[in-house]
This record gives C-alpha cells, structure tokens and sequence, in this order.
C-alpha cells in the first residue's frame, strides 16, 4: 500500500512540476499509459504494469470516497493530495474501456488567482471587461471551448469587483475550482437537492450584488439567470458557442423570449487560451523549458457589446447582417503580427473552424 501512495505522490508531484493541467491513465492491451497534458499537448510520461495502474486507480477512487468496487459505469470524484507544504486539490473522472478502467486526473490550480491585469494577451480587453463592472444589473455571458480559462477570467474579475466595488458576490458552481474566502461558494449537489436550477433560486434571498453562475446549460438555468438579471443583479456566467454571437441563438433555443435577453444582455465574451511564443526555443518548446517559464499562455478576447450587440440582435430576428467587428480571428492574427503567437495559434483555433 505504502508503494502506491509513493507511486501516487511521485505522479503528481512531477505534473505539477512541469505545470501540467491532466494526468490521464490509459490501458492498453498488455501495460497502461500515464501522460500529462502541458499547455496544448498530451506527453506520454511513463508505462506502468496493469495490476499496478488499477491498484493506482483504486487508491484514489478509495481516496475519493468514490466506489471501488464499480468498473462498469463512468465515476467522478475529488480529493486533495498534500505535497510538501502545498494542498494540490485534484478532480477524478473515470470511464471503462475494453480493457480496463481509465482515468483522468484535472489539477486545479493552488496558485492565487491572477490578477485582472494580467489575463489578457492585450490589455485593453481586460479594460472593457471591467467596465462592464459598473452595471448594477444585466447579464454577462462567457464562451469558449472545456480549458479556455473561462473560470479563471470570472475569479480575476470578480476579485476586482470585490476589491473595487464592494459587492456582495456569491457564486453556484459545479464543482467550486478555486476557493476563495472573498466571496460565497456555493457547489452544486444534486443527490442533495441543490441544482443550478435550485441553487440560483435560493441564492436571489440572499441579497447578493453580483451572481456568478458556473453553466447555464439547460432552459430552467437560463430562464432564472435571465429573471435574476432583471430584478437588479449583475449576473455572471458561461456557456459552450463557437462565437460570442453563438450564446443568443443558445439562449433562444433554450426558449428565453427574445426581449428579455435584450433587455438584459450586457456583453458576450468569447475567449481562447494561447500558448505565447517562446523566446527561446526556436519551433516546439520543450516540456523542461516551460517548466522555467511561469506565464505561457495568455487569454485572448472577442468582445460583443453596445452596437454590434444592438446589430446581433437584429440579425436573430433576421433583419441585417452584422457589421464588422474584432472577432477571434482579428485578435489571434494581431497577435501573431506582433510576434507574441505563432502561426499554429491561428491553425489550432481559427482555420480549422472556418466555414
């Protein structure tokens, strides 16, 4: 038992180490994989024996109070591993394969939440993100792809209002990813009752200023996040679109009348996470030298706002076109201009998605 929990500690310690995001355990037909995923890229790390790699799985499982002895059905669990003087809290996820139990293992960040000046590739993005701040009611919604640091742009910005405005902020979250005693976390228990749906409701007795939703990923929550919006709350949340104009078509297809989403949608923000240029490497940086390197990626923003949001909305209802405005592809293509990205930034998110 001794030996797993070393192997354990040693898997972990080494992803944290070199800064990776995932450890994913995958068998294979005579041994079982471990590979990190640093920035954009999944490294195969070492190969353990099968009985060793589900002893493994069953030592976390067990740690999570997951059940050790189900191998048929996809679990999902979350616990903290002590390293040194650091508590790293880490999120597991299961699912079965033909040959074995595979699992993923997310390292949530220990680390402070960045600040506000620090989160995007340019800073006058993070200017008009906090001027949005200002409203004392309306709602804001977040896009962007599973690991485009939705999360840690919300905390950054809230920690701002926080600490600026004085608001009173309480947050719904599926599961809460980084504590912080400046603002009330409630997660989301759906064997305990409390539902996005639920939770939302209950947190509007609280009096809050801002609400800070983790998903609106069905009608109820849309329909309450909108509702909370319109009776004097600044809500906050994200959702998964391609495109900032992406989230009004979401939220119609939800049902949410129309009107009501114009009345109270502030801004969208779609946003990336890109991988920064190193000034060293020339072509691939290697796994050793992002391990010195602290800031490697950057958020970049396609903002949707004021009359370009007044043109999407005419759009929806099939009247004109929208103008031209920054899009994701206009900030990724400055960024590489100006020698910040490389060109694979714009391959990764923009030109294997264009029409």
């Amino acid at each position: 038992m001794q030996e797993i929990e070393a192997l354990c500690a040693n898997v972990v310690n080494q992803a944290v180490e070199l800064h990776a995001s995932d450890i994913h355990i995958v068998p294979k037909e005579h041994y079982t994989e471990v590979l990190y995923r640093i920035d954009d890229d999944l490294l195969k790390q070492q190969q353990l024996p099968r009985d060793v790699s589900q002893r493994l799985i069953s030592h976390l499982k067990f740690e999570a109070s997951m059940d050790i002895g189900e191998r048929r059905k996809p679990q999902s669990g979350a616990l903290s591993i002590a390293l040194k003087d650091l508590e790293i809290p880490i999120r597991l996820s299961t699912l079965p394969t033909i040959y074995e139990e595979s699992m993923v293992i997310r390292l949530l960040s220990s680390d402070k939440v960045p600040r506000s000046s620090r989160i995007s590739l340019f800073p006058s993005a993070t200017k008009k993100l906090l001027s949005f701040f200002y409203h004392s009611h309306g709602l804001m919604i977040f896009t962007g792809p599973t690991g485009s640091g939705k999360t840690t742009t919300l905390y950054s910005l809230l920690n701002h209002a926080k600490k600026h405005f004085n608001r009173n902020i309480i947050t719904l979250e599926d599961p809460v990813e980084a504590r912080n005693q400046e603002m009330m976390q409630v997660q989301v228990n759906e064997k305990a009752g409390i539902t996005y749906a639920s939770g939302l409701r209950a947190i509007l007795r609280h009096d809050p200023d801002i609400i800070m939703v983790g998903e609106i990923r069905d009608s109820e929550t849309a329909k309450i996040a909108i509702r909370a919006s319109l009776t004097g709350h600044l809500v906050l949340s994200t959702m998964h679109t391609r495109n900032a104009k992406g989230a009004l078509y979401r939220l119609l297809e939800f049902g949410v009348p129309q009107a009501e989403i114009e009345q109270t949608l502030i801004a969208v923000s779609a946003q990336r996470l890109v991988e920064i240029k190193c000034p060293f490497c020339t072509g691939k940086c290697s796994p050793f030298c992002k391990k010195m390197r602290k800031v490697r990626k950057a958020a970049v923003f396609e903002l949707l706002y004021g009359k370009n949001l007044a043109a999407a909305f005419k759009e929806t209802r099939g009247e004109e076109e929208i103008e031209e405005y920054p899009t994701l592809k206009d900030v990724i293509k400055k960024g590489i201009a100006l020698g910040f990205l490389s060109s694979s930034a714009y391959h990764r998110w923009i030109f294997s998605n264009e029409d």
